[in-house]
């Protein structure tokens, strides 16, 4: 029984480690552009003083007080293009996500994978995958926390994200 329990943990503590770890091997390679916030940082910026007047931006701070983890990997190597989309389609079927919304437009293909919290729009975990078209950079986003779908286009807005266009699209979608 004791083996049992031990086992059960050690399953569950590499799952939740699984999402940190899964795309780290893009961070650092030539051709790759990695921005990765922690929840230190998030909690960091959700501390500065804004006016009460500007609702866009106190929105923002609410939703990054939420946020524990945000990783943004770029390319257009045709090799790590490949080696992204067989990581981000490994981690799919192992995590647990689900479909929010898959778009084919112009040769440009985007995957947004939630893993759904408390309610319809509350959010555990979103995985987006942009398999960029000719000359168009290939995204990998992770973002992980506690928030709500609906919350999403404030983040990308302010942090000028890569594929923010298409996560503004998907949280309109949701509602």
């Amino acid at each position: 029984m004791k083996n049992f329990i031990i086992t059960l943990v050690f399953a569950f503590v590499t799952q939740a480690f699984y999402a940190q770890g899964a795309f780290d091997k893009f961070d650092g390679q030539d051709d790759v552009t990695s921005v990765i916030v922690n929840k230190k940082m998030f909690d960091l910026m959700s501390k500065v003083k804004v006016d009460a007047s500007d609702k866009e931006t106190q929105q923002y701070i609410n939703l990054i007080k939420k946020l524990d983890y945000l990783k943004v990997f770029t390319t257009k190597n045709p090799k790590i293009e490949a080696d992204m989309k067989a990581s981000a389609d490994k981690y799919i079927k192992t995590a647990g996500l689900e479909e929010l919304m898959r778009v084919n437009d112009s040769g440009k293909n985007v995957k947004i994978m939630v893993k759904s919290g408390a309610s319809d729009t509350q959010i555990k975990e979103l995985l987006m995958f942009v398999d960029g078209a000719k000359n168009d950079e290939t995204v990998l986003l992770s973002l992980t926390g506690n928030f709500d779908l609906n919350e999403i286009s404030v983040l990308t807005d302010k942090m000028q994200l890569p594929g923010g266009s298409d996560l503004k699209k998907a949280s309109k979608n949701k509602k």
